[in-house]
């Protein structure tokens, strides 16, 4: 049915901005991450280019734009990090560079509180259990 409520809103991911607003967040969020020394060495050995494109597209996916991300899914995709001592601590480092980097880029408060919310969704899966 046109007209309705649901159609008229727009995704989390135009509402913060779109294609250009997710390059710009993933550049700075890997900037803070890999500067945090929490958890800068669990990208000591990663193909961050490779990375930071597989970081859009899953956060184009999770807050409702057009996807083409075709990673492993988190469980998998984390595993090798747990087994090298990824916790709660290193994910919450992860999620508070998250909301920093969208606060600093003037996603409102809101919005940023929708994305840490996804994000602490797939925190069983990322850390395995």
């Amino acid at each position: 049915m046109k007209g309705n409520v649901a159609e008229n809103q727009s995704s989390l991911y135009e509402q913060i901005g779109g294609e250009p607003a997710m390059s710009a967040a993933v550049e700075l969020f890997y900037r803070k991450v890999l500067s945090d020394e929490r958890i800068s060495r669990f990208f000591e050995d990663v193909d961050m280019e490779r990375q930071a494109a597989k970081q859009k597209a899953f956060l184009t996916m999770v807050c409702g734009g057009p996807s083409a991300y075709s990673g492993k899914d988190m469980r998998k995709g984390h595993a090798h990090l747990v087994k090298q001592g990824l916790n709660d601590t290193h994910f919450n480092a992860v999620a508070e560079h998250l909301g920093a980097t969208l606060t600093e880029l003037g996603v409102p408060t809101p919005l940023v509180e929708q994305v840490l919310k996804i994000a602490e969704s797939a925190r069983a899966d990322v850390l395995n259990r």
